[in-house]
């Protein structure tokens, strides 16, 4: 997933879990938000971050223990949110890292041993167009191949490369001849999956921005394919490519200051299968309200959800802090679905949704069990600060358990340098969640 103007900050919905275990990791920057990365492995965790002093940091440790070996890597964050850090195990337990770019060249780390840390060693990619590298992602395709990718390019102007790794030779290519979208030096795309669908087929959402500033993000547009080579639209028309603005599904053809914002487009699927493409925009009153579009037939319908009395005014560049956010549709109960949404003036909740109309018809209240008030209220007395989550990009070796980590910082500052004094760094924890 995509945030130019905003760090993925992951609140995660304990539901009816209960937490058995708390561990202390490191002490860890919290000058700004940026993401970390959390990865169970059978009977092994690593976590990727930033530690104190804002070097790159990966730990591990095996399950049932509770001390960390600890190697830091040759990089430090400065104050971008967008430097998050991502990590891969691939099928032969060799760790990918990649991080701390932001229209940079290629950070790329990989280990020399099989889940050993100690033996990670930069290392090459492909060797052209990673010069100005952003937001990378590791992720699975059709074949559960390992694949990577990442902006090649700025705010826009820039272009979705994916490459694709070759466990005998140990080397990457390129996945894909051609860039996979291209705003053909006018305007580039930021995206939310492409995610596997019920049907089968990957799909795609993304909105299209002409400049850094986040006010000029304009046409919500959609694609899908079967194996992540071949693409086609809604329609099931074939799309060559580099994707353009003239040969994408235009799902809403929302204009530049508009309403619509980059990480705020989510697919989903209702009951039925069908997908639903969630995102906001100005009403005809100006005000900021989330629409669903679903797939019906080969067409697009879009149905207005939110009747809110509020306008979210956003422009500019560098990582700004969200005022509203949307998750993906999801199926509830048959002729049932519900969305949860984050609202800096009418709070947070989740809707129920009748199917046909996708319109609330009441609001989900899942049971929970209360949690310790250390990991709902900030502990810091620095003012200021907020609570940071990032979830398990692996899993369990116990189906009943689940983990995630948790830690605090500043709010985000526009990628630039705070005036003043900073936090004290906070300590970073791993949670565990018994289901």
């Amino acid at each position: 997933m995509r945030y130019v103007t905003a760090i993925v900050v992951l609140i995660l919905a304990m539901g009816a879990s209960e937490i058995v275990e708390e561990i202390e990791v490191a002490p860890v920057w919290a000058g700004h938000p940026v993401g970390f990365h959390l990865h169970t492995h059978g009977d092994k965790q690593f976590i990727a971050y930033y530690d104190a002093d804002r070097q790159m940091t990966v730990a591990v440790r095996a399950l049932g223990e509770t001390e960390w070996e600890k190697v830091v890597l040759p990089e430090e964050v400065g104050w971008d949110s967008h430097n998050y850090i991502t990590m891969a195990i691939d099928d032969d337990g060799y760790l990918h890292l990649s991080g701390n770019m932001h229209v940079t060249p290629l950070v790329y780390f990989r280990t020399t041993e099989p889940l050993d840390i100690t033996t990670f060693e930069r290392a090459p990619m492909v060797g052209n167009r990673e010069r100005r590298t952003t937001y990378p992602r590791f992720l699975r395709g059709p074949s559960d191949e390992l694949l990577f990718n990442y902006r090649d390019g700025s705010s826009g102007d820039g272009e979705e490369i994916y490459n694709v790794y070759d466990h005998e030779t140990q080397t990457w290519s390129r996945l894909l001849d051609e860039p996979l979208v291209s705003g053909e030096g006018k305007m580039n795309a930021y995206f939310h999956g492409p995610l596997r669908g019920p049907d089968g087929y990957f799909h795609l959402c993304w909105v299209w921005r002409d400049t850094y500033d986040c006010a000029t993000n304009h046409s919500l547009s959609y694609a899908r394919s079967s194996n992540l080579v071949d693409w086609e639209t809604g329609a099931g028309d074939p799309v060559e490519l580099p994707m353009t603005i003239d040969s994408a599904d235009i799902v809403d053809p929302v204009e530049p200051g508009g309403g619509l914002i980059n990480g705020n487009a989510r697919v989903g699927f209702d009951g039925q299968g069908r997908v639903v493409i969630a995102y906001h925009k100005f009403d005809e009153d100006g005000n900021t309200q989330i629409y669903n579009a679903r797939l019906e037939d080969g067409e697009w319908r879009i149905y207005q959800t939110s009747d809110w009395d509020y306008r979210w005014e956003f422009s500019g560049g560098g990582t700004i802090v969200f005022e509203i956010r949307i998750r993906e549709v999801q199926p509830h109960e048959p002729g049932v679905l519900r969305q949860s949404y984050d609202h800096v003036q009418y709070g947070s909740g989740t809707w129920l949704l009748d199917e046909a109309t996708l319109t609330p018809i009441g609001m989900y209240e899942p049971e929970t069990i209360p949690l310790p008030e250390r990991l709902t209220q900030v502990q810091s007395d620095f003012p200021g600060m907020e609570i940071r989550r990032a979830g398990d990009s692996g899993r369990s070796p116990d189906p009943n358990v689940r983990y995630q980590l948790q830690w605090e910082t500043l709010p985000a500052h526009r990628d630039r340098p705070r005036e003043g004094p900073v936090p004290e760094p906070s300590m970073l924890r791993l949670i565990k969640l018994a289901n």
